[in-house]
């Protein structure tokens, strides 16, 4: 995990970070747009997840169905995923291999074609994703949850993007977004695996040189003005299930707080991943569990905080219990925050959290795609030295941090708290 980086800029602004690890014959490629719905205004919400897919449908060289197969046939891997902040596409392959997954980003970096047929064709597989999302209840809660907590910043829109803009977006507002963002200095190359790094980067100069900057537009989003009480709501659809989520305004990925907060999530309910890709760890010691679970207030407690360029949100979801109620649900979580404003944590109970906590970062962190991951993704709200250091600042947090935000954040008047009730309890 602590290879040397090479980290350096090309000519028309494409950032390249290079990291040779030898473990085995893989070469891991993320290729990250500075992208994402955070960029997007009514109108367009869902254009950058559109245009994700449509990336996908080939260019002129490298048509669509192509890749597909080849990867396929090398045992290889490829995907892509948009977020808030982001859009990002990845290829793992055997070294001898990496060579497509290269010549294949640096194409269609600025030849998609977007044949209107496909895109046409893509507006039903969106609306019918965006239907599907409408039938899972944490999905209709989060969305409303996210439009009350964000009332100006465009955190408030869901990636997939609201079902209007869906059905009216046309070819030329995807294609205009496209050539927007989809420029080499508003883009990173991450690589990761078994390469040397003086022929890996004169063929990325070969491959990407060429392609020719542009203006970057603004990113212009209005900073979210401050909560001054609790936003309560209540949401009814399809299930048997109730389901109550507490969503808190919390700090951006580089805020000194933000490591507090992650020692906090572990104490409270267990640690959660930063990283898409990385495997779980049992929360049943976390003050949630054995408040809520073991005594059968909810059949499940889970939390997430995650790093991002603007504040965004710490979010608690529980599954309530069929026996209970979401009000008798509520006053025990309020109960276990208050017990961490009144009362500094134990040093064994927050060791504990920050072993928890630093594990689950480490094993996020170890396989050669999860380490070309941590290149980009950490470039993308921050830099890798964000990264380099994150296990030290894990460390650094004391029982008095953890204290001070909890009282700062977890309070009612920061907070949305939504309760989601099946249509057969009404």
């Amino acid at each position: 995990m602590d290879s040397k980086v090479v980290n350096l800029k090309l000519s028309n602004g494409l950032l390249v970070l290079l990291k040779e690890i030898h473990t085995a014959p893989l070469v891991s490629q993320w290729l990250w747009y500075r992208v994402g719905s955070r960029d997007e205004e009514p109108g367009i919400t869902g254009a950058s997840h559109w245009v994700e897919h449509m990336l996908f449908k080939g260019t002129e060289e490298f048509p669509g169905g192509v890749l597909d197969k080849a990867i396929a046939r090398y045992g290889g891997f490829w995907n892509a995923m948009t977020y808030i902040d982001w859009t990002t596409y990845l290829e793992t392959l055997p070294a001898d291999k990496i060579d497509l997954a290269l010549r294949f980003e640096a194409d269609r970096m600025g030849n998609s074609t977007f044949d209107k047929d496909e895109v046409d064709s893509e507006r039903t597989v969106i609306i019918s994703e965006r239907q599907g999302n409408e039938n899972n209840p944490l999905f209709l809660l989060d969305e409303k949850m996210q439009a009350a907590a964000f009332q100006v910043h465009p955190y408030t829109h869901e990636v997939i993007g609201d079902m209007a803009d869906l059905e009216s977006m046309s070819r030329e507002d995807l294609y205009t977004h496209y050539r927007a963002y989809y420029l080499p200095n508003n883009a990173v190359l991450a690589i990761a695996g078994d390469f040397e790094t003086d022929k890996m980067l004169a063929r990325i100069r070969e491959l990407f040189d060429d392609i020719p900057a542009g203006d970057v537009p603004p990113r212009k989003a209005r900073p979210e003005p401050k909560q001054t009480e609790e936003r309560r709501l209540t949401v009814s659809g399809p299930g048997e299930t109730t389901f109550l989520k507490a969503s808190y305004h919390a700090p951006e990925g580089t805020d000194p707080d933000f490591f507090a907060l992650t020692v906090l999530d572990s104490l409270l309910a267990g640690p959660s991943s930063l990283n898409m890709f990385g495997g779980g760890i049992s929360n049943k010691t976390s003050r949630l569990y054995r408040a809520l679970v073991e005594r059968e207030l909810t059949v499940s407690v889970s939390a997430g905080l995650q790093a991002t360029i603007d504040p965004y949100l710490y979010n608690i979801t529980m599954t309530v219990h069929p026996e209970t109620s979401p009000e008798d649900v509520i006053t025990a979580l309020d109960k276990e925050i208050k017990r961490l404003f009144d009362t500094v944590a134990g040093a064994d109970e927050l060791a504990r959290a920050v072993k928890q906590a630093r594990a689950l970062f480490a094993y996020g962190s170890e396989s050669i795609s999860n380490q070309a991951f941590w290149l980009g993704f950490a470039e993308m709200f921050g830099n890798y030295e964000w990264f380099q250091s994150y296990l030290d600042k894990l460390a650094e947090v004391s029982p008095q941090d953890v204290q001070r935000v909890a009282q700062k954040y977890l309070t009612p008047q920061n907070r949305v708290l939504g309760i989601y009730l099946p249509d057969n309890n009404n």
